[in-house]
């Protein structure tokens, strides 16, 4: 692999003259084949790469040097973790939920005394870092992209035993998103926080007004489990970039690999002369999540269930700290009478069983037409009746485990709910409990949902791809509205203008069109819902302007021969 600025250049097989060319900002695959000889073929990489490396004209950037240890790559096979058993509540276990062995000795369930402490760090190095330039702060950004780059298969992998989740699926969700947001980032984040200039209205004709964007100082953030790299990396570029110190606490259920990507972020920081301070990861419990809350962070953005968002917005009244809450999900997947198939049904199965459908923005309910529902169920069933679940590393696995313990017997009794109101499963749709050694909830196809069911109203977080049958436009529309949350949502039409017709309709934070949640992938566009799924935004412009505290000015437009002096009739005492 040779890596160019934004571009990573792979060769694959060159014996047989095939070489790649991934591109990731563009999210381009380029092939060159039957190259005859040896000779020829590394000439032609050795010009594709110096080629990229002149287009793109990246700075030198340091290399980072941080790898597993010995106890981060074997783990403790021998021992296993039986979460049926009292969960500890002074420390926090680390095993690979899809075979239950101990990844590390348990790691500290912090207490409020020292969250407080290590955000009274980072606002201190903040002081430092706000003074930084946007050139410096680009610095940082590359380091880290450069590593993640370079280590994307140790990244997929640590992600895939503290989650979970099949390495295919990290690749998607923690690597590709994290690289993408980085890039906009470095090319378009500076505009967006540079001075704006405002109109100062007819009677200010003479002054001139602009919004500044400073830094808020030190954000927290309460992240989950779901995708542990690129929800501590997703905040972090956001606030560095921004000029903000951050303080993240990572979920109980996913703490193993904030051991190591902790050392990356510290060698980052070091590598541009970044004060060493300036994050802190917290682990722990609810103890440390408040404190967290309370503790002297100017603003938080929590990541989560809807319950634990109300007591965050509880905790946070106490001290008047803006929260941003991103919550629950139960995205609806619309699929019209004229939906091309050969494209919805790939979206459906990824939608419903990426990363075992733990996703905030996964689809959930699947709102099909009735001239189309029988072929679309047929479909469906073709390729899920051949998905393969398993241990994240092992070879071909479509899914992966459950990561948070009884989640798989909360999804049961979803299924087992809608059976007894008359549903049908078609596969899958019963728990094995301790089946291939580790959390797992078989993928699962069931249709003949109503509003009346459990499953069609709370959120499943689980491999289940659930299908109502709808006449109507008009009732698929209205059955996706009918819920309490309001994150995203997906239509698929070959109209386009039928599509966006309909998706001004739905109630949702994001709508996608004839794709799945491609909505986050283009990362200037805002995250975030409606109704019980959370208020405010993280990422995008939005979300970037909103790590900071805008500051509206207003000074003379012709300072030299006109400013405001207030006539003596109206001069004090009048």
């Amino acid at each position: 692999r040779l890596v160019a600025g934004d571009v990573m250049v792979s060769v694959d097989d060159v014996t047989n003259g095939a070489m790649t060319v991934f591109h990731y900002a563009n999210r381009a695959f380029v092939t060159v084949r039957s190259i005859e000889s040896t000779t020829q073929r590394w000439g032609v990489i050795a010009i594709v790469a110096l080629l990229l490396r002149w287009l793109t004209a990246p700075p030198s950037v340091p290399k980072l040097n941080v790898r597993l240890t010995e106890e981060e790559e074997n783990g403790y096979p021998d021992e296993r973790f039986d979460p049926s058993k009292n969960w500890p509540t002074t420390s926090v276990p680390c095993y690979d939920p899809g075979n239950m062995t101990k990844l590390c000795a348990d790691m500290p369930a912090m207490r409020a005394d020292e969250v407080k402490e290590r955000i009274a760090k980072a606002a201190a190095a903040q002081k430092i870092w706000a003074k930084s330039s946007f050139a410096k702060r680009r610095e940082l950004l590359r380091v880290i992209q450069r590593f993640i780059l370079e280590e994307q298969d140790t990244i997929c992998r640590v992600s895939a035993r503290d989650s979970g989740k099949p390495l295919v699926d990290a690749a998607f969700g923690e690597v590709l998103v994290t690289l993408e947001k980085i890039r906009w980032l470095c090319n378009e984040g500076e505009h967006w926080l540079k001075p704006e200039y405002r109109s100062s209205g007819a009677m200010m004709f003479y002054k001139k007004a602009r919004v500044e964007y400073h830094p808020v100082g030190v954000m927290g953030a309460i992240v989950p489990w779901n995708y542990p790299f690129h929800n501590v990396f997703n905040p972090l570029v956001a606030n560095l970039f921004a000029g903000n110190a951050l303080v993240v606490k990572v979920s109980e259920y996913a703490s193993w690999s904030s051991q190591y990507y902790g050392r990356v972020i510290d060698a980052a920081l070091e590598a541009v002369g970044a004060p060493k301070d300036l994050v802190q990861i917290i682990t722990g419990y609810g103890e440390a999540g408040n404190a967290l809350v309370t503790g002297g962070v100017q603003k938080l953005v929590f990541v989560g269930s809807t319950g634990i968002g109300r007591k965050v917005m509880e905790a946070a009244a106490k001290t008047l700290t803006p929260v941003v809450l991103e919550l629950g999900g139960k995205d609806p997947f619309i699929v019209c009478a004229d939906a091309n198939l050969n494209q919805v049904v790939p979206m459906a199965l990824r939608g419903a069983f990426q990363s075992c459908g733990q996703n905030c923005a996964g689809a959930e309910r699947f709102y099909v037409h009735e001239k189309i529902h029988d072929k679309f169920l047929a479909k469906v069933l073709e390729s899920a009746k051949q998905l393969r679940q398993g241990w994240a590393l092992n070879a071909s696995v479509d899914c992966g485990a459950m990561c948070m313990p009884k989640q798989a017997q909360y999804v049961q009794s979803l299924i087992d709910d809608a059976v007894k109101r008359g549903a049908t499963v078609h596969v899958g749709g019963s728990i094995e409990l301790g089946a291939k050694g580790g959390q797992f909830y078989p993928p699962t196809v069931i249709s003949g949902i109503t509003h009346d069911m459990r499953i069609a109203r709370e959120e499943v977080f689980g491999p289940v791809l659930a299908i109502v049958k709808t006449k109507s436009d008009e009732e698929s529309i209205a059955l996706a509205n009918d819920c309490d949350f309001g994150l995203g949502s997906n239509i698929f039409t070959r109209s386009t203008r039928r599509a966006e017709k309909l998706g001004a309709q739905l109630e949702a934070g994001m709508t996608s069109i004839n794709d799945f949640c491609s909505t986050y992938m283009a990362q200037s566009l805002p995250f975030g819902g409606v109704k019980e799924s959370g208020f405010d935004r993280f990422a995008g412009i939005e979300g970037l302007r909103g790590c900071c505290v805008p500051k509206s000015v207003v000074v003379d437009r012709f300072p030299l021969i006109m400013n405001t002096n207030i006539p003596p009739p109206l001069c004090y005492p009048v």
